[in-house]
């Protein structure tokens, strides 16, 4: 177990574990269909955060890689047809994982942001591809 996720529960690390999916499933997907080279980015990119994460970070990504491509199936299939009341369902899972990463130590919310930041941000740059 990731050593700063010790104080949480079980269901409050897996959705920790569950925000690159969500994430990623918010930045590929338009109202009513899925960027398929989006997806692709998003999954390829989970899989490189392992390797690239800072060492901080490398536990987390290597967990989150583990069902990352299952997981986003799964949530495109839950969330689908991506209108507002299944895109605000997402937002609230998110504000749930941002209380949750406000109760880990102070050194580990901030970098986690971040590379969550930057893994929205290469999804959306996808399209352009």
């Amino acid at each position: 177990m990731i050593e700063q996720f010790k104080s949480l529960t079980e269901e409050e690390r897996r959705l920790l574990y569950r925000a690159p999916v969500l994430l990623s499933v918010l930045a590929s997907c338009s109202f009513n269909e899925l960027n398929k080279a989006q997806k692709a980015d998003a999954i390829k990119l989970a899989h490189l955060r392992t390797f690239t994460a800072m060492p901080l970070l490398l536990p987390y990504y290597s967990e989150v890689d583990k069902g990352f491509k299952e997981q986003f199936e799964y949530a495109v299939k839950k969330y689908f047809l991506f209108d507002k009341d299944n895109r605000d369902e997402i937002k609230v899972e998110m504000n749930n994982i941002n209380l949750i990463r406000s109760k880990l130590e102070p050194a580990y919310p901030a970098p986690l942001h971040t590379t969550q930041g930057n893994l929205v941000m290469h999804v959306n740059e996808a399209r352009n591809t």
